[in-house]
């Protein structure tokens, strides 16, 4: 049986750490449910370990079927725009990555999502073996050391395009 480790999702506008989320999804799949059956499985399985605030219920469910869709589809990608996360303890040079990505998009004028994931199991599932780490929209662009902010500039260039 899969440990019951959290593991952070995207509700909304907000990243949410939940609980048991894996072991929900492999669950479900393993119970070959149709798209109904699967959300609300999803949903009580969570429901269980996890708060839900009161009027919330129909976007955890999205949220929580997107990821099922995700894991049935193998797809780590985002469609939601730029999305770049940062890996690692929070450091001195992770701060300085998060800081220096900061100021590419700024001066590229750029909007982004940017996540900062401290959670070592997170960080893990990732497949981050070293930190700081940067990942742009689902593909791991440099780890174990900071990168140049011309380098950023150019995968930011390549994600926008």
């Amino acid at each position: 049986m899969d440990a019951a480790t959290s593991r952070t999702i995207r509700i909304g506008t907000t990243q949410i750490g939940l609980i048991g989320l894996d072991q929900a999804i492999n669950e479900a799949v393993a119970r070959t449910l149709n798209q109904a059956e699967a959300m609300e499985f999803l949903y009580q399985a969570i429901c269980q370990k996890n708060y839900i605030p009161a009027g919330m219920e129909e976007k955890y469910r999205r949220a929580l079927f997107k990821e099922y869709n995700k894991h049935l589809n193998n797809d780590t990608s985002t469609t939601e725009g730029l999305v770049i996360r940062i890996f690692g303890p929070g450091c001195v040079s992770c701060n300085g990555l998060q800081t220096l990505v900061i100021e590419v998009l700024a001066d590229m004028k750029i909007a982004a999502d940017i996540e900062q994931i401290h959670d070592p199991d997170e960080i893990g599932r990732a497949g981050i073996l070293q930190t700081p780490a940067l990942m742009i929209n689902g593909a791991l662009k440099s780890s174990g050391l900071l990168p140049t902010r011309a380098l950023i500039e150019e995968w930011l260039r390549e994600c926008i395009q």
